[in-house]
């Protein structure tokens, strides 16, 4: 539903800083292809590639890929269903 009432991408900024100052290998993700769910640090990586490959310990299905440029990174998630990051517990506003 368009209604007019959105925002632009720059309002990311914040919600992706917070996201991507964790430690991602302790979050958890499935994999496109087989489903089977597990932390990334048991993801297989190899750097053989331009840049790294990290493959499902499962079925051996690419699920990400990283290259970093002098000037960008890039970060390819396609063969993951999801990635669920723990979060620290929120703190209500005043404390």
């Amino acid at each position: 539903m368009v209604d007019g009432h959105y925002m632009d991408g720059n309002m990311l900024a914040g919600p992706m800083r917070e996201l991507f100052a964790v430690d991602l290998t302790s979050a958890t993700g499935r994999c496109a292809n087989c489903g089977v769910t597990g932390p990334i640090a048991e993801m297989h990586v190899y750097q053989h590639a331009p840049g790294l490959v990290a493959r499902c310990p499962s079925c051996e299905e690419v699920i990400m890929r990283l290259v970093r440029t002098p000037t960008s990174a890039w970060l390819d998630l396609r063969g993951a269903v999801f990635v669920q990051v723990p979060m620290p517990p929120e703190t209500p506003a005043g404390w």
